[in-house]
Parts: C-alpha cells; structure tokens; sequence
C-alpha cells in the first residue's frame, strides 16, 4: 500500500511539473508572438509532434512553431516520414484549420450555383466582379454544376474595402436574387440595389486570415487553397479526389 501511495504521488508530481512546464512555455510564446505584432490572433499553443518544438495556431488556420522559451520563432513545414513517404503535417494541419472556417459560413451568407443532379462535393470561391479571371472562370460554373460540383462565391475585393469592387460585391449581395445581379455583374452590366447590412468586409478579412492576397482564390471542401483560375475540369479533379 505504502508503494502505491509514492507512485501515486510521483506520478502526480511529475504531471504537474509537465502541466507547469507547458504552462511556461505557453506564456513565453505568446509574449514574444505579441511583441511581433503578427496582426493575428493566436488560437492556441501546444506541443508539436516534434519533441521540444511548439506548435502555434493563428486565427485563420496558419500555423508557426516555436522554441519552449520563446526565443525562436519560425515558419515553414514540419515533415514526418511515416512508411518511407514524406508527410507534410504543417499543410495538414492549416488544411483542417481553414476547411473548419470555411465551412463555417453560413450558406445564406454566400452565392450558391448548386450542382446538377447529386452533389459530389463542392468549392468556395473568393471572387471580385473586377478580376477577369473571376469572370473566367465564373463562365465555367455551368461545367463545374454538371460534374457534380456545388460553388459557393464569397466576396473579396482584391483592391480592398471602399474600392470599385467592393462597391459592386457589395451591390451583388444586397440585391434579392445575388446569382442574377452576379451574372449581369459579370456581363458588365450596371445593377443597382439599395445599400444593406452585408458580410463583404467580413468575408475579406476571413480571406486575409487564411492568406488569400488575390482573386479568384478557390477553397476545396477539405480546406487546401488553389490560388489564381485553373479550368473547371482540373478543378473538378481536384474537388472530387478531396483536394489529393
């Protein structure tokens, strides 16, 4: 009895000395993240799959590691090689991170094109009404709906907010039917529609957080960011395969 009671107690002991170590850590991290001034919120701080390196998650879903003391801080991938293939655990991480966010828009707060028939996966597409290959690729939506892929526009106004397209994402959302007033939008038709609460500003700073910087930036449903136009067929490819 008097043996179980000093492993009890020195199990206890060392899990507090590991609680406090991390707890340290933790602190010294978030002091030195602050002092950078990365403009972005830390969501968490916790030990990395790689034994003395913290793993640091920002709001938006890009990830930073640093040292237990807070002396080093850096950005880059972490690998682990698991059954001789490389595994990039960092792109994993921050691709579960932005999908989480992505997926948490409302629906209602978007531009839905459904897809046709079964839904097999579906795309989120910052857009602006400005870029022309938002307008590209806007005109290979119908292709992307027959091959079973839902798309999903949230706003960017690549130039930022108060620019033209601001001013015309934003006239696409306050109209009552947002798919007709982005399709005239994009045939360089005037709309017109009556100022309104709207989530354009929201949705840009979402897209800054998760490093969006252009137009049309294409989100697959498991979270992986395709920067720039691709044809809706390698799309298409990549939206059903989840993104592999």
């Amino acid at each position: 009895m008097r043996v179980t009671q000093i492993i009890a107690t020195a199990t206890l002991a060392l899990v507090s000395t590991f609680a406090a170590a991390a707890d340290n850590a933790e602190q010294a991290i978030r002091k030195t993240l602050q002092a950078l001034e990365l403009g972005l919120p830390v969501e968490s701080v916790a030990s990395s799959p790689l034994n003395g390196l913290y793993e640091v998650k920002l709001q938006g879903g890009r990830v930073l590691y640093a040292s237990p003391d807070g002396q080093f801080v850096m950005q880059g991938y972490l690998y682990q090689i698991q059954d001789g293939k490389a595994v990039n655990l960092t792109e994993k991480t921050e691709r579960q991170a932005i999908a989480k966010s992505i997926n948490a828009i409302p629906v209602a707060e978007m531009v839905v094109y459904p897809a046709k028939g079964e839904t097999k996966s579906h795309i989120t597409v910052f857009t602006d009404t400005t870029c022309p290959y938002c307008h590209k690729l806007h005109a290979e939506v119908p292709e992307l709906n027959r091959r079973g892929i839902e798309v999903r526009y949230v706003a960017f106004p690549r130039q930022g907010l108060g620019s033209p397209g601001d001013e015309q994402l934003q006239a696409v959302w306050c109209s009552s039917d947002r798919k007709a007033a982005l399709d005239k939008m994009v045939d360089g038709k005037e709309i017109k529609a009556a100022k309104c609460a709207n989530p354009v500003s929201k949705q840009f700073q979402l897209g800054q957080s998760i490093g969006i910087n252009g137009t049309p930036a294409i989100v697959l449903e498991d979270g992986q960011v395709i920067p720039g136009y691709q044809p809706a067929p390698q799309v298409a490819k990549l939206a059903l395969a989840g993104g592999k």
